[in-house]
């Protein structure tokens, strides 16, 4: 189980994060539904299915922050790299953290502000004030798919509101303004982070299918094996279910079971 990670920039990240989540929802509930759908049952439709996205959205978000990225166990003892220097037999896949002062297995890499060698490293993320690797990167991408899902439904709402004709709507100028200002500021929160997280995910989606994490693509490491289907590629992330599963944060994500220290040294 890894520890809550005491970064300030990744602790004002998730204040932001969450700010802006339950944000969004009270303007979609309060300010967009309840003022001008309360008549109809659209507006009870809309209301349950926006706060089933934000539900989802904060289950993902919650188990990539606290799930563990595939940190690489420290050794029991101290290790002796003398083979390093007089040509002593050693796998080749494996490399020498000098951080860690450990062996560590293929694509693993180190971590500044995790201060730990994680499997398959993509980046350390300060929105989840954790690092992306091989055993958290599903509720990664649920993460950003349901932001991005809840930032076109908001707009959309928002869009849909303004246009239609609303008899039920308040009159009063206060009210008439405080629905305008909530739905703009919104509006552009809804942009700018649909945006952004959208931007993300087709990076993160670029790196499965090639087989090649952002680690890699700046220390040029990859691609890591030969070509592979790219069906493959997306179970070794998402898992061996049933591909309509992959989209629910309340399956597993896949793990490698290899021992963390099985290399010849």
């Amino acid at each position: 189980m890894p520890v809550f990670r005491g970064d300030p920039c990744g602790i004002t990240c998730l204040i932001l994060t969450y700010a802006a989540i339950f944000y969004a929802d009270y303007v979609i509930v309060n300010w967009v539904v309840l003022q001008t759908m309360s008549t109809s049952l659209w507006g009870a439709v809309h209301a349950v299915f926006f706060n089933v996205i934000v539900f989802l959205t904060i289950m993902a978000h919650v188990r990539a922050v606290f799930s563990d990225p595939g940190i690489v166990p420290l050794p029991q003892s101290r290790l002796d790299f003398s083979d390093m220097h007089t040509g002593g037999e050693k796998n080749d896949d494996w490399t020498v953290c000098a951080r860690c002062e450990m062996y560590r297995p293929p694509r693993a890499h180190h971590c500044r502000i995790c201060q730990r060698c994680i499997r398959r490293m993509d980046h350390h993320c300060p929105w989840i004030n954790n690092c992306v690797g091989e055993w958290n990167q599903k509720y990664f991408l649920q993460f950003l798919m349901f932001v991005g899902v809840m930032a076109i439904y908001a707009v959309s709402l928002i869009a849909y509101s303004w246009i239609k004709s609303c008899p039920e709507c308040s009159k009063d100028m206060m009210v008439k303004q405080g629905r305008l200002l909530h739905s703009v500021i919104l509006s552009m929160e809804s942009i700018l982070f649909g945006l952004f997280v959208l931007a993300i995910m087709w990076d993160q989606m670029q790196a499965i299918l090639t087989d090649e994490t952002a680690v890699e693509q700046v220390k040029r490491q990859g691609p890591y094996r030969a070509r592979r289907p790219k069906m493959v590629l997306l179970r070794e992330v998402c898992g061996r279910s049933q591909p309509l599963l992959w989209v629910f944060p309340c399956t597993s994500a896949p793990r490698n079971t290899e021992p963390s220290y099985n290399v010849t040294i």
